[in-house]
């Protein structure tokens, strides 16, 4: 099961991101950290007791990082989606998930629009079954 916690709210602009996640060795939990200059709405999915659950949304600004799984990972991967404060993806996904406008918590991953939810495309992180796991969204402007 994932724990939401409450987001800490900050503003900027910036556009473009590349991605880079990586293992590490403090206590167990997975962190998104926004290294661009974008305010980042963060949304994370993981397939726990035999199905997908979606939670959001961490706001994450700028240059900051946020615990969104503050458990040891259980599930080899990691799904995380990410906009800006315009609606604008900031990460290249592929895995449909289901998000919605508020903060939710949401078991399954089909049918969203048929259940009351919005389609989101889901970016997967592979974190090599790691207890923990920080995963780095960067700019591609310098």
């Amino acid at each position: 099961m994932l724990k939401i916690f409450n987001p800490v709210a900050l503003m900027a602009c910036g556009v473009g991101v590349i991605l880079l996640g990586t293992g590490t060795a403090a206590r167990a939990a997975f962190t998104f950290c926004n290294q661009t200059l974008d305010v980042a709405n963060v949304a994370i999915a993981s397939y726990e007791d035999g199905g997908f659950e979606s939670a959001g949304w961490w706001v994450v600004g700028p240059n900051q990082c946020a615990e969104v799984i503050s458990q040891r990972l259980t599930s080899r991967f990691v799904y995380v989606f990410a906009k800006d404060v315009f609606g604008r993806a900031l990460l290249d996904g592929a895995t449909p998930m289901c998000v919605d406008q508020g903060r939710f918590r949401i078991r399954g991953e089909g049918d969203c629009l048929t259940r009351g939810f919005l389609d989101a495309r889901f970016h997967e992180v592979d974190t090599q079954q790691s207890d923990s796991w920080s995963f780095f969204l960067r700019s591609t402007r310098d």
